[in-house]
């Protein structure tokens, strides 16, 4: 066969080239070569389908094929020529030549754009550019699909977005480029994409919280449109339009853990609002710590050389003797004043709800858990934790207190996640521990934990010098609080009161003067009304009233420790447990007490009776 530069057209101003039976491209004019950067002294081998568009004109190359076997041309064909990545419009015609007998034949291929192809390929151009930039204007980022799904065209914010670059995407299904999973990892089944349903319904199909796949393997939170294009009542493939609702979605985070966090602090406050109702209730109930006793001084000097330490307190004495009021002072005296001190009174907790007064609890743990709730603990974050009657503890939930007093950490009753508090914590008890540890009530570990510092307090009558302010403060206050005008006490009143073995501590005595103020009806204070009206005195006056050598019938017996009980019953207000239930005035455990009202047929007053 002839070479490239043996044929006559080599020279040609026209796009001529010459096809061997195969429908390579053995040899091409000047221009055409010009046009694809090939050398004039390189001898081509072109396939045909290079250079002309026989995918969208197939039937173009059976008629070439069938030119080798038949005679006849191929005239004015339209066709696409494919020359340096552009798709150009033109006509061709083509022609069998041989040159002799021991020539193999070939095709002669003549392609003409005309000036009108040529006009219109420009105008194309321009359009496509101004088109391009109108999308690459745009914020959003774009991709256009045609009917199988295959990426036609993306603008610039589409790579902003996405990392993904024009080229790489053209030709290939968004699906699996991008879409391909969600944003847990799970696979995204194709047909189930929204994008390629605008394709198959015709409908606009808008999504508002998923995820695309960015080049470097993170997933960017998108929300998006996927509308169908259609042509001649065809669907020939659809528009996607999506934005970055990253920002969004981390102010959403925000947000979210913002109102969280206010949710929290609006059930702390509610709790600290609640505690301080009580403390305000409680608060002053034995007034500042009055008195000047050696016993007195003695405790105090304790609480001064405790108070600046993180060193848990135990906090010993009597029913009524003011403990309270010392972990007031060592709370007030650290450098936590500041924060809250957080009582419990451990006595009055239900066995059942021990974990959720103490930790707190989610929504939903329980029957009845019907929102978060804030523990006394992590009310306490910062400050004190004063467990009051703490002996009263079950030994069943002993364990849990103490692992989360000394590992500074708990779970919400429902919850996995672990919380973190930093607590103080000062105990106080009238029972005997180390009798209680010694008999399996009480964990050994636990009262360790809690008495690294134990302070004794004084009953009232170890600082009987202190009966006399005491009784003063309680007097003022009691006619302030009762809107009576102001009394005064006598030296016999005085004398009375300093004789009295006040069993019942610095309560007994506040109680006695209340009572005082409230029997008195003019300008005198009726304190022997007052110290008569006690339970115990009430006993002894009546049995001391009888000679020495009268009995009791049982019957009478009995009445008359009905008689007592109901007193102090009623005293109490009906309350049986508890620093001013009854069980404390009359020297009885709360069993006890509740066994002889069962057996004596004592119950509490309905509002009718």
């Amino acid at each position: 066969m002839k070479t490239a530069n043996d044929w006559a057209f080599a020279d040609s101003p026209a796009l001529v080239l010459m096809l061997d039976s195969g429908l390579t491209c053995r040899a091409l004019s000047r221009p055409w070569r010009d046009r694809i950067d090939l050398p004039i002294n390189e001898e081509p081998a072109i396939p045909a389908g290079d250079l002309l568009d026989l995918i969208e004109r197939p039937e173009l190359e059976t008629q070439l094929e069938n030119l080798f076997d038949q005679a006849g041309a191929i005239s004015d064909y339209q066709v696409n020529l494919l020359i340096a990545g552009e798709t150009i419009p033109a006509t061709v015609s083509a022609w069998c030549a041989s040159a002799g007998d021991t020539l193999e034949p070939c095709l002669i291929l003549l392609a003409t754009i005309t000036d009108n192809c040529a006009e219109e390929s420009v105008e194309l151009e321009q359009l496509r550019s101004q088109y391009q930039l109108i999308l690459d204007s745009a914020g959003e980022g774009v991709y256009g699909l045609d009917s199988e799904g295959r990426i036609t065209f993306s603008n610039r914010a589409s790579t902003a977005i996405l990392g993904w670059k024009a080229d790489d995407v053209m030709g290939r299904f968004s699906h699996e480029i991008h879409h391909h999973s969600h944003a847990d990892g799970s696979k995204y089944p194709r047909i189930d994409c929204p994008i390629y349903a605008s394709i198959q319904d015709g409908e606009v199909h808008r999504v508002e919280n998923e995820v695309f796949w960015h080049t470097d393997g993170s997933a960017v939170p998108v929300e998006y449109t996927s509308t169908p294009i259609v042509q001649d009542g065809k669907l020939t493939g659809a528009v996607i339009v999506f934005r970055d609702i990253s920002d969004r979605k981390a102010l959403e985070k925000e947000r979210e853990l913002a109102f969280e966090e206010i949710k929290e602090l609006k059930e702390r406050l509610e709790l600290e609002r609640d505690y301080l109702r009580d403390e305000v209730n409680d608060s002053g109930s034995f007034g500042e710590i009055i008195g000047e006793s050696e016993a007195l001084k003695r405790t105090l000097a304790q609480v001064e050389a405790v108070a600046q330490t993180p060193a848990s307190v135990l906090i010993l004495g009597e029913s009524g003797v003011g403990k309270e009021m010392i972990a007031r002072a060592i709370h007030t005296k650290s450098d936590r004043a500041d924060c809250p001190l957080v009582k419990v009174n451990c006595a009055s907790i239900p066995n059942e709800l021990f974990e959720s007064e103490f930790f707190g609890h989610v929504k939903g743990s329980f029957t009845g858990a019907h929102q978060d709730r804030i523990g006394r603990l992590q009310l306490a974050d910062g400050g004190t934790l004063f467990l009051d009657e703490v002996g009263e503890i079950p030994l069943a939930q002993q364990g849990k207190l103490l692992r989360a007093l000394q590992e500074s950490e708990f779970e919400r009753v429902g919850d996995d996640k672990t919380m973190r508090v930093n607590v103080r914590v000062v105990a106080a008890t009238n029972r005997d521990l180390a009798t209680e540890v010694k008999d399996g009530r009480f964990r050994e570990d636990l009262f360790y934990r809690l008495s690294v510092f134990p302070i004794e307090v004084p009953p009232l009558r170890e600082r009987i010098n202190d009966v006399m302010p005491l009784a003063i403060s309680f007097l003022e206050k009691a006619c302030r609080e009762l809107g009576r005008e102001s009394l005064t006490l006598t030296q016999n009143q005085f004398t009375s009161l300093k004789s009295h073995s006040w069993p019942g501590n610095i309560r007994e005595l506040k109680n006695t003067i209340d009572r005082a103020v409230i029997s008195s009806t003019s300008k005198k204070l009726r304190l022997d009304l007052a110290l008569a009206t006690g339970p115990r005195e009430t006993l002894n006056a009546a049995t001391h009233s009888q000679p020495a050598t009268a009995y009791l019938t049982s019957a009478e017996f009995r009445e008359l420790e009905k008689a007592n009980i109901t007193a102090a019953l009623q005293h109490a207000n009906w309350r049986t447990w508890g620093d001013d239930g009854a069980a404390v005035l009359l020297g009885l455990k709360p069993s006890t007490l509740a066994y002889q009202m069962k057996t004596l047929g004592i119950k509490k007053p309905t509002k009718d009776s």
